[in-house]
């Protein structure tokens, strides 16, 4: 009797002692939660070609501390259509530059930059903006046919082309687009860069990507989520 008796407390020991720890369990989980949520930040803002980020979450601060933004411009997209900057107002948008003949990182970028693509495909505020960088090769019909051949079927995905001076000028002034200081180098250096450029809809800069690795395309995925919260 004795042994059945002290069987029957001993397991009711047991059993309080792993109820109680997975209260504690849960409990850790959810405070470790809360603690992540809370120490999340927003996205920075870049003013300089340093991409020293500056973190501000107040309308009025913004208007006053993020001076930089992306420059206007007019250039043909693969269907001769003359774009502007307007084709991103109130959009998001995602930028990097590239030439149809690059045999080196330009197919990996593409092939990534249509991964970011179709995860968001039924985000009707969002472009992509894929700039040659050989404008005097790449002619309209030949960046149509570069995206017929990669399957881009989105018609806010726009390949452009225009003068090489004007192409550069933008990419280094406004989208700071290769790792040296982008102010530093006129229009005859060669622009070959890995980069993709996270504008918002107020035009400003808020993230940089190496095109070439998709671990930074589920990141950039997840930012872009994040300034539509905005």
């Amino acid at each position: 009797m004795y042994q059945i008796v002290f069987l029957l407390l001993s397991s009711l020991v047991l059993l309080g002692c792993a109820e109680n720890k997975d209260k504690i369990k849960a409990q850790t989980k959810a405070e470790t939660k809360t603690k992540i949520q809370e120490s999340e930040l927003p996205l920075p803002y870049y003013n300089e070609p340093t991409f020293t980020p500056i973190f501000v979450d107040d309308k009025d601060s913004i208007q006053m501390q993020i001076t930089h933004t992306i420059g206007n411009f007019s250039f043909l997209n693969q269907d001769s259509i003359l774009i502007n900057q307007q084709i991103f107002d109130n959009k998001i948008h995602i930028a990097n530059f590239i030439f149809t003949s690059c045999g080196s990182i330009c197919p990996t970028m593409t092939k990534n930059m249509k991964l970011v693509n179709d995860s968001l495909k039924e985000n009707k505020n969002l472009a992509f903006l894929s700039y040659s960088v050989t404008p005097w090769i790449d002619k309209p019909h030949i960046l149509k046919k570069y995206k017929q051949d990669n399957e881009i079927k989105n018609t806010n995905w726009h390949f452009l082309t225009g003068t090489k001076g004007d192409i550069y000028k933008l990419a280094r002034q406004s989208y700071f687009a290769e790792e040296d200081i982008g102010f530093s180098k006129d229009s005859t250096d060669f622009l070959h860069t890995e980069h993709f450029i996270l504008v918002d809809k107020t035009k400003r800069i808020r993230g940089i990507y190496n095109g070439t690795l998709v671990v930074d395309m589920h990141q950039l995925i997840a930012d872009i989520k994040t300034i539509e919260k905005e």
